[in-house]
């Protein structure tokens, strides 16, 4: 296969759009993994995320041409085609997990949280939790915060986009993507603080003793 990483987005989008098999493969290996994996998250279900994931890149076959480079770059255009899949297939299969919306956020910030990495907030791991039971809890947790707050979660703290890059993948304002992550960050240390059994709070009680 070509060597195209030295090529602009803009470059492999045409490529792409020409037919340039090389081009395509490129992409996908770049970013198939990091699409599948911010579906599944918004999802919780692994069946939508690979259909996401497939439309997502048949969409920049059928649709590349409106990629726009001005306007952000290649990876927020196809996490925001990705959004828009995961809302369709909600809206038709009501399976998957809600998106509650909220029109009260005011893109004020009260946070002072890392542009990247997540925050040390989330990280709400009893001492006697195994890493798999631990991830399963924020997974579970992360799932249950409506979609608007879900999103930001996904994109900034486990996609590790900057506030800047998911405003575009959102189309809202940085400001409204700061209040709902902080908002959202605080919603999941307290749901992970429910999601703890009472022997797991009882022995990290005991160990702040």
């Amino acid at each position: 296969m070509v060597r195209l990483s030295g090529h602009s987005e803009d470059d492999l989008v045409r490529r792409l759009l020409a037919g340039d098999e090389g081009a395509f493969v490129f992409v996908y290996r770049r970013w198939q993994a990091p699409i599948y994996r911010f579906a599944l998250h918004m999802s919780g279900n692994t069946s939508v995320a690979e259909d996401v994931t497939q439309e997502v890149f048949m969409t920049l076959i059928r649709e590349g041409g409106r990629f726009d480079p001005a306007l952000g770059s290649l990876s927020g255009y196809l996490f925001g085609i990705a959004r828009n899949h995961v809302r369709k297939r909600y809206d038709r299969d009501r399976f998957l997990v809600p998106f509650i919306e909220n029109s009260r956020d005011d893109g004020r910030s009260n946070g002072h949280a890392g542009r990247n990495g997540m925050h040390p907030s989330i990280v709400v791991a009893p001492v006697d939790l195994g890493r798999g039971e631990t991830i399963a809890m924020v997974r579970d947790a992360v799932l249950s915060l409506p979609g608007h707050y879900r999103e930001v979660v996904v994109l900034c703290d486990l996609q590790e986009m900057s506030y800047e890059e998911a405003a575009l993948v959102l189309a809202c304002a940085v400001g409204t993507v700061r209040s709902r992550l902080h908002r959202a960050r605080t919603l999941l240390t307290e749901k992970l603080s429910d999601l703890q059994s009472p022997e797991s709070k009882s022995a990290a009680g005991g160990m702040r003793q």
